[in-house]
């Protein structure tokens, strides 16, 4: 199934809402973070999680939506990046975002790319793949810091918590179908 531009407005939004909690998650952690080396990798990643929040919100405007919308995610999705904010040791922090957030986010993406029209949503499909080309790279230098410093490589929060990501499959809470004429043109 593909989806409508309306859903396609939804989806999107919902990815930068997405973006910018995790954007709000990482700056909320760098002064609590006594690691100086995670507070680097952390404070890149705030500026890379501002980029793909920035892309998404101005393809939301193209796709009839609000500049920069950003539906929040469904109930059980949002109730999981709470439990992620409140974590306050850095090994959690860290594996949980590189372990679980990131991938899963990854796979939403490629979720959202394999339900659109490519041809007739384009400019989103370029935004998304351009974010996903950032993903990677971001796990890569978690991997760099927790070589570095080993006592943040295991969290037996991260497996946890892609579970529950990954048992979470709907996310998207879609607006109700426009009803008559004047309210699709509204």
């Amino acid at each position: 199934m593909t989806l409508n531009v309306r859903e396609r407005a939804d989806t999107i939004g919902t990815l930068r809402h997405i973006s910018v909690f995790a954007m709000e998650t990482l700056a909320r952690w760098v002064p609590t973070t006594p690691e100086l080396e995670a507070k680097i990798v952390l404070g890149r990643h705030i500026w890379e999680f501002a980029q793909h929040a920035d892309g998404l919100g101005r393809r939301t405007h193209e796709l009839r939506a609000a500049m920069h919308y950003s539906p929040a995610p469904t109930d059980p999705y949002v109730a999981i990046l709470e439990e992620w904010r409140a974590l306050t040791a850095t090994a959690d922090r860290i594996g949980t975002l590189y372990d679980a957030i990131i991938p899963d986010l990854d796979a939403r993406y490629a979720a959202y790319l394999a339900a659109t029209d490519v041809f007739l949503d384009e400019p989103s499909v370029r935004i998304v793949e351009r974010n996903r080309a950032d993903l990677p790279r971001m796990i890569e230098e978690s991997r760099a810091l927790r070589k570095e410093r080993p006592e943040l490589a295991a969290s037996p929060a991260a497996a946890a918590m892609a579970r529950r990501l990954a048992a979470c499959t709907e996310y998207v809470s879609f607006r109700a179908p426009v009803g008559s004429t004047a309210e699709r043109l509204a």
